[in-house]
């Protein structure tokens, strides 16, 4: 089904003071093969709270997490970080090493190679702190044993990737993140292939990143109802483009989800948290009971 063109658009909330921003992506237009698939997003992370982009599949969610992170060239805008007690930077112009320490992205997918244990795997994410010369990273173990905590996989420390499940494999990829130690942490639908324990573990350590710890977080989610618990606010995308940002009760509108996914979107309020739950009904929802 060709969702409808949407020909509405609530207008854009307060802009955040620099000082609240952890990352600031500003007119990001960009194409595959010369044909823009994302037209002109702004897309702002406020400092140390959860941001979910949400949107049905080609609606640019994917593509314009990976050209904040700089693995797809962008062919207009800017995009700034956040730096401690000081201004803003210009992220474009980082160093690879120098925007590895401040940003991070768990893509959708990634191999990990035959023969390293998990621990090796993890240990990854401290490539941008180990000096070309001298190897040297004081922290470097304190914070992968760290991450391996948090994930769940102490007891896999040891093992061999290639023995474990794909949703295991996940959860070490996270802890590559996780043993990186940025400030800003984005995150291309993580719960991919976890099953549904894991997949509110991962929830929970998103939102426990953010609130303990101050991380800026940006996430991709299909799943309107984990998006709307977990997020502090919600980012609609549509072919291509920003339709609605605001918390999840602004953005989850019954019309609006409609018209984004091409399909009836029914939303209501959890009647115990207030979170908006949402409800896609089929054609065979719509059938009338049997006598």
């Amino acid at each position: 089904m060709t969702a409808p063109a949407l020909d509405r658009q609530d207008p854009p909330p307060p802009r955040p003071s620099a000082a609240d921003i952890g990352l600031d992506a500003r007119g990001m237009t960009i194409a595959y093969d010369r044909a823009d698939v994302v037209h002109g997003a702004d897309l702002r992370l406020p400092r140390g709270r959860v941001t979910a982009l949400i949107g049905p599949n080609g609606s640019g969610k994917s593509t314009l997490l990976r050209a904040v992170a700089r693995l797809h060239k962008a062919r207009t805008g800017t995009v700034t970080v956040a730096a401690e007690n000081a201004e803003p930077v210009d992220a474009l112009a980082l160093s690879r090493t120098d925007f590895a320490r401040r940003v991070t992205l768990l893509a959708q997918s990634r191999t990990a190679p035959a023969g390293l244990s998990v621990r090796d795997v993890v240990g990854f994410g401290r490539h941008p702190y180990r000096h070309r010369l001298r190897g040297a990273d004081p922290d470097g173990a304190r914070l992968i044993e760290h991450a391996l905590t948090v994930t769940n996989l102490a007891d896999f420390a040891d093992r061999g990737v290639e023995s474990l499940s794909g949703g295991q494999l996940q959860r070490v990829w996270f802890a590559c993140c996780l043993a990186q130690d940025t400030d800003v942490l984005l995150l291309d639908e993580p719960t991919t292939y976890l099953d549904l324990r894991y997949q509110v573990e991962i929830l929970d350590l998103v939102r426990d990143l953010a609130d303990t710890h101050g991380v800026t977080v940006g996430v991709v989610l299909h799943d309107l109802d984990q998006a709307a618990a977990v997020a502090d606010q919600v980012v609609l995308l549509s072919a291509g483009r920003i339709v609605a940002a605001g918390t999840p009760a602004d953005v989850y509108d019954p019309e609006r989800l409609s018209d984004a996914y091409g399909i009836r979107v029914d939303v209501e309020p959890d009647s115990s948290t207030g979170i908006p739950r949402t409800r896609a009904v089929g054609r065979h929802h719509l059938r009338p009971e049997r006598p």
